[in-house]
């Protein structure tokens, strides 16, 4: 590809135009002739030309076609170009975050366990779908391992839990008083603003990350053995006896807690 066709000209239009740069002002069957572009094709070319701004014409009869000098006529190519090349951007943009938003695992066929490090692509999605499903309340309780993960990781998880759940979802949110230290001061309001019925409510230590949506289905966080700081993956059942269960063991939890957020 040639320098003008990479600016966007094609064989034609670049012959054309270079042609032009030489014969001066002619007709189009003139320049049909000069250039070897088909006369089946000649004015084709110069409306595409004349249309990027670097051919103009002549209010003569038969109308003759002259050349824009060429520092302009570049200019403008490549003032083209690159608004092609911007919403080319824009759109590859836009199917990345589409596509990411849709990365979630697929459910194992022989488990309920998802491998998924903290912050990653695949959890961030399969944490907004998962409490996006929820349709009365999420309660969920906040400990290891995000109690020794820094914000950059969990910002993304708090945002997409935050994204997931419904305007009119009651949420319930327990967090150790070591994971405080690690999000910001400004979490239950971020949650307030998001959700109308949220409370926040913290204790000394919570030994399990776990949440229950609806109290029908449960999520356990399982830390990593080799790295205290981030997830192995998730652990998820639909069970109801074990749903049940531990809707029993937040509510224990939750009533020992101290409000930090109240509805």
């Amino acid at each position: 590809m040639t320098e003008l066709g990479e600016l966007g000209l094609s064989n034609y239009e670049e012959t054309a135009y270079r042609t032009l740069l030489v014969t001066g002002a002619v007709s189009a069957s003139d320049l049909s002739d000069a250039s070897g572009v088909p006369r089946g094709r000649i004015y084709d070319v110069l409306n595409g030309l004349e249309a990027r701004g670097v051919v103009r014409t002549q209010s003569t009869e038969p109308t003759r076609y002259a050349a824009v000098d060429p520092e302009t006529a570049v200019d403008r190519l490549l003032a083209e170009r690159t608004r092609e090349l911007a919403a080319e951007f824009d759109r590859y943009r836009s199917v990345a975050a589409s596509v990411r938003s849709d990365l979630l695992p697929e459910t194992p066929a022989d488990s309920s366990f998802w491998l998924g490090s903290l912050g990653s692509d695949e959890m961030r999605a399969a944490m907004r779908r998962h409490v996006g499903t929820a349709r009365e309340c999420v309660r969920a309780t906040v400990g290891p391992p995000y109690e020794r993960a820094s914000w950059e990781t969990l910002q993304t998880e708090v945002d997409a839990f935050l994204d997931g759940v419904d305007e009119d979802v009651r949420v319930d949110l327990l967090c150790s008083e070591a994971v405080l230290d690690v999000l910001p001061e400004s979490l239950p309001d971020l949650l307030a603003d998001r959700s109308a019925d949220a409370a926040v409510r913290t204790a000394p230590t919570v030994g399990l990350s776990f949440d229950v949506l609806d109290g029908a289905a449960v999520t356990l966080d399982v830390p990593d053995p080799l790295s205290p700081a981030d997830r192995l993956g998730v652990v998820g059942t639909t069970d109801a006896e074990v749903a049940a269960a531990f809707e029993a063991r937040f509510e224990r939890l939750w009533d020992e807690a101290e409000p930090l957020l109240a509805r």
